[in-house]
C-alpha cells in the first residue's frame, strides 16, 4: 500500500481486450513491454467515469469549458506553465497529434530530426507523411554501474542548418532513456532551432512521471513558438480513453495543424476521455504522488536485481517514465534475438532496443506490482543465464 492506494494488487487483465496482455496467447507470459500500467486508475477517475456511464447516453462530445480550466490550472499549479485555452487543440492521442503536426508543418521529402534512440512511433509518423528521418544520436556517458545520455548539440546544429530539415521532434522527458532535459539544454535547443528556422514539436506525454526530486521543464516555457503535445494518458493509465492536447501558440500554425487534424479524421474525442482528463487534473494529485513513489521503488528494485543477478548489464540512470533502458551488449546477442529467446524460453516479454533505432539494448516496463516485476526479472535472468546452452 502506498498512501492508501494498493499498487501491489495483481489485477487480471487477460480477456479485457488489453493489447499488452491479450497479444500473447500463452497465459503464462508476463508482459513487461508496451507502455501502459497494470494498476487500476485513480479512484477519482473511476468515480467520474461511473457517473458518466450512469447517464446512459454517449453521443458526440462538445468539450466543456471545465476541460480547459482543468488543463490550464494543472499546468500552472504543477509546472508553472501558463496555457491560453485558445492555444489548445484536443485530439485522440499524442501519436495522432504528432502525425498531424508533421503533415501540417512539412512537405513530402522534408527532413524531421529525432534524437535516437527514439520512441518507435516517431519513425512511423515521419514515414507515413513521406518525410525523411534525420537521426541525431544521443551521446552516452558511463558512470560506474550506470550510464546516461546527453544531446549532441554539434550534430544538432548541423542537422538544423540543412534547409531540407523543417522540424525537430523532441521527447521531453525522453522515451526510452528516461532523461529529463534540463532548462539549460532546452534553451540551447531553442537557440539552435530558431537560428535555422526549424520548428520544435515536443512530445511531453511522460511529463508527470518524474522520479522524486527530479523536475521537468515544459519546453514551451523556453520557446514561445514551439508546438507541444501532452496528455494525462501515461501518468493516469487511461491511454485507452484516447485524449490528448496540442498546444500551439501561433494562430497561423494552429490553423494549419487544426486543418491536418481534420484531414486525418482525429478531431473527435470520446466522452470518457474528456471526463477522465477533468477528474485526473482536478482530483488525481494524491494518487499520482503515490504512484510516482511506487514506481521509484520498482526502479530501485530493478537496479538492485541487476546489480546482484545480472551485474554484467548496466541500467540507464532513470529520471522520469516507468521504463528501464538496459545495455545488453556484453551478452553478444542482438536485442531482437534476446527478446524472442526470453519470450520463448522463460515467458517474459520485453522490448527490443532495435525498435527504437538503437541496437544493443532492451526496454523494460516497471509499472506493475513489485511481485510481478520481480518474477519477470527472475525469468529474464534465467534466460540470460541459458544463452548459448
Amino acid at each position: 500500500m502506498t498512501a492508501g492506494f494498493d499498487f501491489d494488487r495483481l489485477v487480471d487483465r487477460r480477456g479485457s481486450g488489453s493489447y499488452k496482455w491479450d497479444s500473447a496467447s500463452d497465459l503464462k507470459i508476463i508482459p513487461l513491454w508496451v507502455a501502459d500500467m497494470d494498476f487500476t486508475a485513480a479512484p477519482a477517475i473511476i468515480r467520474a467515469l461511473q457517473k458518466r456511464v450512469d447517464h446512459g447516453v454517449f453521443g458526440y462530445v462538445k468539450v466543456p469549458e471545465e476541460y480547459y480550466r482543468a488543463l490550464t490550472a494543472w499546468n500552472i499549479r504543477h509546472h508553472n506553465w501558463t496555457i491560453d485555452p485558445d492555444m489548445v487543440i484536443y485530439t485522440s492521442g499524442v501519436v495522432p497529434a504528432v502525425s498531424a503536426i508533421i503533415k501540417a508543418l512539412t512537405r513530402p521529402g522534408d527532413g524531421v530530426i529525432v534524437n535516437t534512440p527514439a520512441y518507435n512511433c516517431f519513425f512511423s509518423s515521419i514515414r507515413n507523411n513521406s518525410c525523411t528521418i534525420v537521426e541525431n544520436p544521443l551521446l552516452r556517458t558511463d558512470a560506474g554501474d550506470s550510464f546516461s545520455y546527453s544531446i549532441d548539440f554539434e550534430s544538432l546544429e548541423k542537422a538544423c542548418a540543412d534547409p531540407a530539415n523543417k522540424v525537430f521532434l523532441l521527447c521531453n522527458p525522453h522515451n526510452p532513456t528516461g532523461r529529463i532535459w534540463s532548462r539549460e539544454e532546452l534553451e540551447r535547443i531553442a537557440v539552435i532551432c530558431h537560428r535555422h528556422g526549424v520548428t520544435v514539436v515536443s512530445d511531453e506525454i511522460h511529463c508527470e512521471l518524474t522520479l522524486p526530486g527530479k523536475e521537468y521543464t515544459p519546453y514551451a516555457t523556453v520557446d514561445s513558438e514551439a508546438v507541444v503535445c501532452c496528455s494525462p494518458s501515461k501518468a493516469f493509465n487511461i491511454a485507452g480513453l484516447q485524449i490528448a492536447n496540442i498546444i500551439a501558440p501561433s494562430q497561423p500554425v494552429r490553423d494549419i495543424i487544426d486543418r491536418a487534424i481534420n484531414d486525418n479524421e482525429v478531431c473527435d474525442v470520446n466522452p470518457f476521455g474528456v471526463t477522465a482528463l477533468i477528474a485526473a487534473y482536478t482530483e488525481g494529485e494524491e494518487w499520482l504522488d503515490a504512484l510516482r513513489s511506487y514506481i521509484a521503488g520498482n526502479y530501485r528494485r530493478l537496479v538492485d536485481f541487476f546489480s546482484t543477478e545480472m551485474p554484467q548489464l548496466k541500467v540507464c540512470s532513470l529520471e522520469a517514465t516507468y521504463l528501464a533502458w538496459v545495455d545488453i551488449t556484453p551478452l553478444g546477442i542482438d536485442s531482437v534475438s534476446l527478446e524472442k529467446f526470453a519470450l520463448d524460453t522463460e515467458k517474459v516479454w520485453v522490448n527490443s532496443g532495435a525498435m527504437y533505432g538503437t541496437e544493443g539494448y532492451i526496454r523494460i516496463n516497471m509499472a506493475c506490482p513489485a511481485s510481478r516485476l520481480l518474477e519477470g526479472l527472475r525469468r529474464l535472468s534465467r534466460a540470460v543465464s541459458n544463452l548459448g546452452k
